[in-house]
């Protein structure tokens, strides 16, 4: 089936891996509402908590773009690491491209499961449109597993497509993304497609929900910091 930018994906199996790196900066940045900014807004908020020692993490970094603009946004802050994960080799190939272009020594890719993987003490832990695609049965395994991670007073940066509150909402959000992504130049079919490609595998929670995940985790200051129809960002603070 054909969900736009030259990709296609099956029912239910959409996936990361394979040649949907090559096309995925493109189409994410046209699918998703306000992507770029968002970039921005993790870069704006990384200055309250990146320090010239600090460690700062992207789960899921896909082909790498955020985690170099927050190495390039905090250059003057020598000794500071970004490190990037992903489970897919294709996307961390893609994004050892780009550190390699802009020259960032600072920054490291690498393949790995973020809820099997050894991290360092951090400042900050960006999860950006990562969380919906983890099992939900695993995500507060997920979350308990980066507020440990955290040094006190470290934050999450944390962007999630999220449900309505009821069914009502939850109806008038999907007509306007789809209002949106019309807008965006696909066509009925990319959109149907994409959405029948996403069945079990995209699974966004209620803001709600998200919440409550972070608080079970232990996180008590949690705010939003952007929000868009169904996208939303916020930072939890430790």
């Amino acid at each position: 089936m054909r969900v736009g930018d030259g990709l296609a994906a099956g029912n239910a199996n959409w996936t990361f891996g394979g040649d949907v790196a090559k096309q995925f900066d493109d189409h994410v940045a046209k699918s998703v509402p306000l992507y770029n900014e968002g970039h921005g807004l993790s870069c704006a908020v990384s200055d309250f908590f990146v320090k010239p020692d600090s460690t700062v993490y992207e789960i899921g970094c896909s082909t790498g773009v955020l985690t170099c603009k927050l190495s390039e946004h905090n250059k003057s802050k020598s000794g500071a690491k970004f490190i990037g994960i992903d489970v897919e080799d294709n996307m961390i190939s893609q994004a050892n491209e780009k550190r390699k272009k802009l020259g960032l020594d600072n920054v490291t890719f690498e393949v790995g499961n973020a809820l099997l993987y050894e991290y360092e003490p951090a400042d900050l832990i960006v999860a950006y449109y990562t969380v919906q695609f983890i099992r939900p049965s695993q995500r507060q395994q997920l979350f308990d597993l980066l507020y440990n991670s955290l040094q006190w007073g470290g934050a999450l940066v944390l962007f999630e497509k999220v449900r309505g509150p009821d069914a009502r909402f939850q109806d008038m959000l999907t007509s306007l993304y789809s209002d949106y992504k019309l807008d965006q130049g696909y066509d009925a079919e990319e959109i149907v497609s994409k959405t029948r490609s996403l069945k079990g595998v995209l699974e966004p929670f209620s803001t709600q929900g998200n919440i409550d995940l972070m608080k079970r985790a232990g996180f008590k200051d949690i705010m939003s910091i952007m929000k868009y129809l169904c996208f939303e960002g916020f930072v939890a603070i430790k």
